[in-house]
């Protein structure tokens, strides 16, 4: 018995050989040209669909997993931080058990999102790969009896042509087409019929796996949602502390200012932007060009009799005059003829003033009607307006050149100057009831802390 069985394996494992290499010279003659090769275009795009299916599903399985292993790390983060919220909580402050009620529901729903998302969206994606292995292993095998029914074709067709024909080996050559002709279409049959359903199910698939996990994620924010009220609430009841206010326990602290006062910086340049070396230039002699457009203020000549003039347009448009300071007397207008130009007062060239004077300029549109001057209301946001913050918490000023805030006070923020003056933390703007009493920017603007804010539609 022992050596019938070594006798069958190894007639078995010579018969294998023998088909490896026919196959093997039938795909040498194929590619050379000097066979031909049985196509079915039809199968070869259901083969390419199903490479695809198996690339887009395997990528979805991987994509999958990586979203388990971040939803358990946000568990493990989220469980930290709750129990460190129990930690750091004294007992003798309100909502202690609620907390701990929080902390143990939160790590309930964390465990229970994880294990649904197994459940009904990785197990799911495993089971529908699961069949890709056998189909991709039928098809390699399909290719194979293919080769071995073009093979056996050749070989009967090559008996026949032949000038001396041996009928024996016809009809054994005739056998064998048969054989692996019916072993190759019946394997066909089976795969054409499979690779299309396969392909057409991937929609159905792909709809359900992300409406579960969809319906998922909603539920789990929705009661997760629950928990952070309950959670806001019980802050709130201690920053209360039965209806004492506990500003005082609990204050905000501001980032520190890391450079000198702005304002007095300020002073020390207008200082020397007054010197003699700096006060013979006029503007009489502009620099090269056209003036550069500044938002910045220019000094202007007390003793003269022409206001300085901004530009504002060069089209039609009313002229556009720089009003003097409220402690300088308005001067009548020289000319109370309609201009079609704006007049231009060129600005010295002083890299250094330009570079830390604040960018305000309070403007005053005339317009010459029945020899009348009529005002235009100002403007009604700041100079450099970029949005509104409200206070928080009150802060109280350091230094001159910081804002007083009490908690509810709407802030404009503005531009700095110079934003090389600005320090990490503090912003630089003007309370917003000062602004609307039309009372002036660089008396009233101000810096303050960040964090002491939030932003305000």
């Amino acid at each position: 018995m022992a050596e019938m069985g070594k006798g069958v394996s190894a007639g078995k494992i010579a018969s294998n050989v023998q088909k490896k290499l026919t196959r093997a010279q039938e795909k040498v003659l194929q590619k050379l040209g000097k066979a031909d090769e049985t196509k079915d275009e039809q199968f070869e795009q259901c083969v390419q669909n199903f490479n695809k299916q198996l690339t887009e599903g395997s990528k979805l399985q991987k994509d999958l997993r990586t979203y388990l292993a971040s939803v358990k790390a946000m568990h493990e983060a989220s469980k930290k931080l709750t129990e460190c919220l129990q930690e750091i909580y004294e007992p003798d402050w309100p909502g202690r058990e609620e907390t701990n009620k929080i902390a143990e529901n939160n790590d309930l729903l964390w465990t229970d999102y994880h294990q649904k998302l197994v459940d009904q969206a990785l197990l799911t994606m495993d089971t529908y790969l699961g069949q890709f292995p056998d189909i991709k292993s039928r098809i390699a095998k399909r290719g194979r009896k293919l080769v071995d029914y073009d093979s056996a074709r050749h070989h009967f067709e090559s008996l026949q042509s032949a000038k001396k024909k041996d009928e024996t080996k016809i009809a054994k050559a005739e056998e064998e087409l048969l054989k692996s002709q019916k072993v190759f279409e019946e394997m066909n049959v089976d795969l054409q019929e499979e690779l299309p359903s396969l392909w057409n199910s991937r929609v159905g698939f792909y709809v359900n796996t992300f409406q579960s996990i969809a319906g998922l994620e909603e539920n789990f924010h929705k009661e997760m949602s629950k928990l952070h009220q309950n959670l806001n609430d019980v802050m709130k009841t201690l920053e209360t502390q039965e209806g004492k206010p506990s500003t005082n326990t609990f204050t905000v602290k501001a980032q520190p200012r890391k450079k000198e006062n702005l304002f007095s910086r300020l002073r020390l340049k207008r200082s020397s932007d007054s010197s003699p070396a700096k006060a013979n230039k006029t503007p009489s002699s502009p620099p090269d060009g056209p003036p550069a457009a500044s938002t910045e203020p220019k000094t202007t000549n007390h003793d003269s009799a022409e206001p300085a003039a901004a530009a504002s347009s060069l089209v039609d448009t009313p002229s556009v005059v720089v009003s003097k300071s409220p402690s300088q007397p308005s001067e009548p207008a020289p000319d109370t003829t309609p201009k079609k130009e704006a007049e231009v007062k060129p600005v010295a060239a002083d890299s250094d003033q330009s570079s830390s004077l604040p960018a305000v300029v309070a403007e005053t549109i005339t317009a010459t009607v029945n020899g009348t001057v009529e005002s235009a209301p100002p403007k009604s946001m700041p100079p450099g307006f970029l949005y509104k913050v409200r206070a928080q918490h009150d802060y109280g000023a350091t230094d001159s050149d910081e804002l007083n805030l009490k908690s509810g006070d709407i802030v404009l923020v503005t531009q700095f100057d110079n934003p090389e003056e600005q320090d990490d933390g503090w912003l630089m703007g003007i309370k917003e009831t000062d602004w609307l009493q039309n009372k002036d920017f660089d008396q009233h603007k101000g810096v303050f802390p960040e964090n002491f804010t939030e932003r305000h539609q």
